[in-house]
């Protein structure tokens, strides 16, 4: 069971004690994101979180990078669409190490304009690695689709433009806005002593102050309909379809998580079976389900080449007709369920999953989700539960986008 507990200035914390698990992992979870940003703002949230690693008040860049190998564990950070995270995981004798480490990015970074401009051209790599990588390339293509104009549909890195204009001066007030107690959950699971982290972490990020900034309104925004594509002289082309999925606190993500495996989720599934089995026109092809606060996406991939590219994009539709027509087997049902509920299970084998599990739910639900709620949800789908959600999934409108050579040419809806 998870405890949670506020620190005086109002910094959230919620964890979780698992006695037999070797090692502990501590995340500090900020509400900063790509959907937080306006457009002259896009790409702040990943530029600060690499800005974090450079020097602070009390270490240097080396000093950093030494601490986070001599810990032997694993130091890093990420940025989503709707959060930020900077974590740790290692063994139970080196989490106050690991906390101060944390902490010390937190609090204390420097942010020199000479970092600043040596992070911009390392940022400005990743940028370029992106538009080199048609699998990532593609599903940025397919949120412009899916979103139109909408914050969701901006990029996580940043566009060249953005961030090659980008000011320090406003990457500092982006910062203030976001980094704040009241905006921040700290999480942690493993082998640990509840008392004496409840006193680090007053000790560590108590005092810690900044004036609160209201809430931003969320709204849930439509599919828009659209198709992107980008033409690149590569050897496949990689596809996309999203159609309008769930919110993440929302129920009726289990039925659709089990319809997702049944027909996209794995080797057994419908889409595998059916396009790289039988056809043999795609190496890769599968779908997955993407939750935000607000809605989601049921999304399909797959990876072909040029001249097969047509009828995997219409096999794809007629995969559709024939779920939506058909309906599912019970051996399906059943087996797409259990892999659902399994797949969960192991998932949480690790305490940096369970303090991920943890620690983002709480700062995008307001709670912490357990465990054993989730298995008794997904327990609940019923077979007519999944034929309902595949008919309100697919009788809406879809986006697609495509890379590739001779993309332009593809009727993809």
């Amino acid at each position: 069971m998870c405890e949670e507990f506020t620190l005086s200035n109002g910094l959230r914390v919620v964890a979780e004690y698992i006695p037999h698990f070797p090692s502990v992992s501590v995340g500090l979870w900020i509400g900063a994101g790509s959907m937080y940003e306006t457009v002259e703002e896009n790409g702040l949230s990943h530029f600060v979180e690499h800005m974090l690693f450079k020097s602070t008040e009390n270490r240097t860049t080396r000093e950093i990078a030494v601490e986070m190998d001599a810990l032997g564990g694993h130091v890093n950070a990420f940025t989503s669409k709707e959060c930020t995270c900077y974590y740790a995981k290692v063994i139970a004798e080196h989490l106050p190490r690991a906390m101060d480490l944390l902490t010390d990015l937190l609090l204390h970074a420097k942010v020199e304009e000479e970092d600043f401009e040596k992070e911009r051209g390392v940022i400005l790599e990743e940028i370029a690695m992106c538009e080199d990588t048609p699998e990532d390339l593609v599903y940025d293509l397919l949120a412009e689709a899916y979103f139109g104009d909408h914050a969701l549909s901006r990029p996580i890195l940043g566009t060249t433009e953005q961030i090659e204009s980008v000011t320090r001066e406003a990457l500092m007030e982006y910062r203030e806005k976001h980094y704040r107690p009241d905006n921040t959950v700290l999480a942690i699971a493993g082998r640990f002593d509840i008392e004496q982290f409840r006193q680090l972490a007053e000790k560590m990020l108590g005092s810690w102050s900044a004036p609160e900034v209201a809430a931003p309104v969320l709204d849930n925004p439509p599919c828009q309909g659209l198709v992107r594509t980008k033409k690149k002289d590569i050897e496949q082309v990689h596809m996309c379809l999203a159609y309008p999925g769930v919110a993440q606190d929302d129920d009726s993500l289990y039925a659709l998580s089990v319809m997702n495996n049944l027909f996209g989720g794995g080797m057994s599934s419908r889409l595998f079976q059916r396009i790289r089995e039988e056809m043999g026109a795609a190496y890769s092809v599968y779908s997955f389900p993407s939750t935000y606060v607000t809605c989601g996406m049921l999304q399909l991939y797959a990876g072909t080449s040029p001249e097969t590219a047509q009828l995997v994009a219409d096999e794809l539709h007629q995969q559709i007709a024939l779920l939506m027509n058909g309906g599912i087997t019970d051996e399906e049902f059943s087996m797409a369920k259990e892999q659902l509920k399994v797949s969960y299970v192991l998932g949480l084998e690790s305490s940096s999953s369970r303090m991920s599990s943890i620690g983002r739910s709480k700062l995008l639900r307001g709670r912490a989700i357990d465990p054993q709620s989730v298995v008794d949800k997904i327990e609940a789908v019923t077979k007519e539960d999944v034929e309902a959600m595949i008919r309100r999934t697919f009788t809406k409108t879809c986006a697609a986008s495509a890379v590739g050579r001779n993309v332009e040419n593809l009727k993809l809806l």
